[in-house]
Parts: structure tokens; sequence; C-alpha cells
């Protein structure tokens, strides 16, 4: 799977355009990186960036930002609504696909250090990067914000992670860190009533409703700016202002004192037109930030959620509540909106949720999937949904090869060039030999006298469909495997040292060569493991397909194996000789022993 950072950045800075635009163009002009959103904000001068793309990529992007946010932004002349302490306020690193949350705490570390060391940027790590567990909240180390900062950094116990324990005053601190993927998703509903939404985000949410006792005692909130309505009042904590409503406290409050009053109301969890009303506890997910709204180019009422860990809390799931909690108030589920982007694996997984359900093979080709999901999930009722646009780190079948129709890639093979070849080849084949098995397994699953080993049908699809991409990827890779050894032909030989660097990288780069066939060899066994496990399952009818796939994945995994061993013919590294020549054995005689039970079972079923 290719591997996909995400980083999210946060900068003080939500008015000034060209500032801005600094920045991002910063982010911009490293190869492999690509801006989704620049999200500014005017009342919390602050603007949220999203790029994505490979780790060393995202990295080298996210410290050109911070850099060049701390030429442009002066902490000192810095105002807005929202907490922060530095010209870049936050920088999270978030895994989307190919990568653990682990690599990118690395990251998070590896950044800081550079921003510490290179730009005299006091870093706090938080998060899954924190260095201690008092450091992992965010709130805790931005605690006091910039204007406290100098003060803080006098305590020792708050010495930063990296960068010099003093205060820069036009660039402030940075906090650096690592975290989940956070989910912009929203729920539609068939009224335009915000408060059916807020009553099923209350139920649905992990904060739930309010706990408090009493319903008429004043609440002070972040310096008297919320508070309960008293006698069916509704007064102006910040002044002596009292509304009959709290549309006209809200208006009274943006207009005079800056900013949304009915969000601080939803962060709490209270609904403003009944304070009074029922009092939950917990709300049924984990990880989810949920208020109502409704959107009036939609007509409709929305539940709008954060998922802030779609592995605790996964959209599908919380999909599936919130049709549940809308039934019993007579309300139906009309679809549901992304907003962003979403990982592959979320939507995969939802995919296979609503195909077990159906007791539907989950092992499907990937554009299949994404379609299952997007149809169950109802993700086109009010915007265009295209995976293509909307699905961070989906697989994608690329490569010159691969692409080709079939009679013009055999064309390609036969004429006098030396790629495609052998190892394309037997890539394809393996590819083959898996598909049959996946093919065999979707076919299995649904027929009555299958129903016993849905799950094992379902774990051998999967896996097929697995192997059946990495093995078509090996198509072009194989192409591509030789391109070091064709760069070291190039190099000039004309002295004793140009000679030996020459010799030096091109077996180097036969080495490398050496370790892509190995890899298809390893995927064409694999794709045996599953014809052996079909075999066993499979109705009579379809044993040949089976026996089919064994045949190609054998014969793709021996061709593979004579590509590793003729590149190992220009190696004069003996060591490393013997190990491929013991590693390419070893799978081969597996893959032997693999194809003759896969053949055998075959065989019982067709006979003489």
């Amino acid at each position: 799977m290719e591997k996909i950072v995400e980083c999210v950045p946060n900068f003080s800075e939500g008015r000034k355009d060209g500032v801005i635009k600094e920045i991002t163009d910063a982010i911009e002009a490293v190869q492999g990186v690509r801006l989704l959103d620049v999200d500014p904000g005017r009342d919390t001068n602050r603007t949220v960036v999203t790029f994505v793309g490979p780790p060393d990529g995202v990295a080298e992007a996210a410290f050109r930002a911070v850099r060049r946010a701390s030429q442009v932004i002066d902490m000192r002349r810095h105002q807005g609504a929202h907490p922060r302490f530095g010209a870049t306020d936050v920088c999270p690193f978030v895994p989307v696909s190919g990568v653990t949350m682990e690599d990118c705490a690395d990251i998070a570390r590896a950044v800081g250090r550079r921003i510490g060391d290179e730009l005299g940027i006091a870093v706090y790590l938080y998060e899954h990067a924190a260095s201690a567990p008092e450091r992992r909240n965010l709130a805790k180390v931005r605690s006091g914000e910039y204007e406290g900062l100098e003060e803080r950094l006098k305590d020792p116990a708050w010495k930063p992670d990296f960068g010099p324990p003093k205060f820069n005053p036009t660039a402030g601190a940075t906090a650096v860190g690592a975290r989940e993927f956070l989910i912009a998703y929203n729920i539609n509903l068939n009224t335009t009533d915000r408060r059916y939404a807020n009553e099923i985000a209350y139920v649905l949410r992990e904060r739930g409703r309010w706990k408090r006792r009493g319903n008429t005692e004043p609440f002070y909130y972040k310096g008297d700016v919320v508070r309960f309505p008293e006698d069916g009042t509704y007064p102006c904590g910040p002044c002596d202002f009292v509304g009959e409503s709290f549309e006209a406290l809200a208006e009274h409050y943006r207009e005079v004192h800056g900013g949304d009053l009915r969000q601080r109301y939803e962060d709490l969890g209270i609904d403003p037109e009944n304070p009074s009303g029922p009092v939950f506890t917990d709300g049924r997910f984990k990880q989810v930030k949920a208020i109502g709204w409704v959107i009036d180019d939609y007509h409709k009422a929305q539940i709008s959620m954060n998922l802030t860990d779609y592995k605790v809390s996964p959209p599908h799931e919380v999909l599936e509540a919130a049709r549940e909690e809308a039934h019993k108030r007579g309300i139906a589920i009309t679809g549901s909106e992304i907003v962003g982007v979403i990982p592959f694996a979320a939507l995969r997984e939802s995919a296979r949720f609503y195909l077990r359900r159906m007791q539907k093979s989950t092992g499907l080709p990937i554009p299949d999937l994404m379609e299952t999901a997007i149809q169950s999930m109802g993700l086109r009722d009010v915007a265009p949904f295209e995976a293509e646009d909307k699905v961070l780190g989906m697989p994608q079948v690329e490569g010159p090869l691969v692409l080709r129709p079939t009679y013009d890639f055999v064309d390609e093979v036969s004429r006098d060039t030396p790629a495609p070849g052998g190892g394309s080849v037997a890539a394809l084949a393996g590819a083959l030999g898996g598909a049959l098995a996946g093919m065999v397994a979707n076919l299995s699953v649904g027929k009555g006298e299958f129903d016993q080993h849905y799950g094992a049908l379902c774990s051998i699809a999967e896996r097929a469909q697995d192997v059946k991409d990495a093995l078509i990827r090996g198509v072009d890779e194989d192409t591509r495997a030789f391109d070091s050894v064709i760069e070291a032909m190039r190099m000039p030989k004309d002295s004793e040292t140009e000679r030996a660097d020459r010799a030096q990288a091109m077996e180097e780069g036969y080495k490398a060569a050496s370790r892509v066939p190995l890899a298809t060899v390893e995927s064409c066994r694999d794709a045996l493991v599953l014809c052996t496990e079909m075999a066993e399952l499979a109705d009579p009818d379809m044993v040949s397909d089976v026996g089919t796939g064994a045949h190609m994945a054998r014969a793709g995994a021996h061709a593979a194996a004579y590509n590793v061993r003729i590149n190992l013919r220009h190696i004069s590294d003996e060591a490393f000789n013997k190990e491929m020549r013991e590693q390419v054995g070893a799978l081969v005689k597996e893959c032997e022993e693999l194809a003759a039970s896969a053949v055998q079972e075959v065989e019982k079923v067709l006979g003489g």
C-alpha cells in the first residue's frame, strides 16, 4: 500500500491572504505533496491547512511551512479568539495509509528537532508523540498561551522537547504531534427541524448532554460568556443585555462581543431552546463530537460530527445508530456527507460491514467496495462523491503496462525490446492465479451449501484481492527494476576510480533488481496458499478454475525465480548471493508443495 501521511498545521494568521499564500506556496513547492484545503478564519485569526503526501515529502513541507510562518507572522501583534502560543501553533502528523501511528510520531520528533535546532523555536511534542504523559493533552501544553509563554519557559518542568528554553517573541512556540485521522462526517435528516438533529447528536456523541443538577442557577463559562436562562430570559454574561430568546442573545453576542454563542452552548452539550430538558450522561460513541444544525441549501437538518478516531467509532456504526435513533423519533436518515476526505481503510471497512449484512462476499475489487460503501451510506445524497477525489490512500492501478489492453500487452512482450520480459509475465501469471482463487470464493458465497463457510470464503476472497493487486503492481515494477542498472551503465569509466564506482553502482543495481522478482515469488506463494485453501472448499463444478489458478501461480513463481537467479550472475557479493539463493530455493520448494496439494484435490474430483 502506498505510504501516505496527512499534515494539518494551524497558523496564527487568518486575515492576510498574502501571508497565508506565502506559507502554502512553501508547502506546494515540495514534490509529491498535495495541498488539500486552506481554511482561514477571520475571527480566530487562524488558518488550518491540510496537505498529504509520502512521509519524507510531508516532513519537508511541514518544516518549510513552519520556517516561512516564523518569517511572515509576528506573534507580538497577533490577536484572535482561538487559543494559540506560536506562529505555527500546532503541527500534527496523521497516518493515512501504509504508515503506523509510531511512524508519524517519529516524523513529529524529527521535524520537531529540525524546528528547534534550525529555527530556534521552542517545540513541545503532544498526543502520540508526547515525551511524557502530562504533555499528551494539547490544552495543557498550550496552557497560558502566547502571553504566558515567557514565564512558563522559566519553569524547568516545562522545558521544551526541542529548541532553546527561552522566549522567541516573534515566533512563540510550536506543538508538534501525531494523532489519528479526523473524519468530518454529517448525517442528513428528512426534516428542517434542528431539534431532532440535536437530540440525536446528544445521544451519539461521547460527551452526551451536559451533566448538571438543577436548571435555574446561572452557569458561568470562560468569563461569564455562557449562562443558563433565568426566569425565561436569556442574560448576557459579559454585560447587562437580556434577551427574550436565545436567538436574540446570540445575535447580540455576535455583534457586540464577537463569536458564536450557539457553538459554545453546543460544545457544552446544552440545548439553548430547552435547557431544562432531559439530562443525559455519556453518549453511545467514544471519540465522537456532534451538534445539530440546518443547511438551508440542502433543505435539511444535519447531525454534524467529527470522528476523531474512526478505528474506535467507524462512520458506518455511527450512521446505523443514527438510523435507529431517527426511527424512534419518526424521522428518516436520507444519507450522509463526507466533508473533505476519508481514509481508504475507513470506507473499505464500511463496505465490508454492509456486505456482511447482505451475506455477500467481502473480497471484491476496490472499485466495487467503494461503490458499495457510497450507496449504503448515501454519500451522494447532497453532493457528488467521487472516490478518486474523496478517498485518501486508495490503491490505484498505475503503470504503462498494466493499463494496456491485453492484446497490446502481448504485442509489447513480443517486440524486440528487453522489457516487458519474463519478470512482468511472471507477475501477471501469478495475479491471474490469485484472481481465480478469489473468483471461486466469490461465486461460492451466497450458495446455501456454503453458508457454514461464509467467514472462510470471505477471508480467501479478501486476501486474493490483496495478492492480485500486489502482483499487478509487480508487472510494471519489474520493468523499472533495471533502472538503477541502466543508470550505472551510463556512468563514466575513463579512470580507475570511475570504473570502480561504476562497477559498485552496477552491483547495487543488480541487487535491487533481484529483490523485485523475489517479491513476485513470495506473492505467487501467497496465491498458491489461497488456491490450496479453495481447493478443499470448492464446488465440484468449479475445481477446474482452482486448478488453473494453481498452475498459473506455480508458473509465475518458477518464472520469477529464474529472474532472481539470472541477476545473481552479475553480483560478486557471495554472502548476498548465498542468502538470495537460499530464500528463492525455499520459496520455490514451498510453491511446489502447495501446487501439488491443490492439484491433488482437483484430481480427486475430476478423476481419471
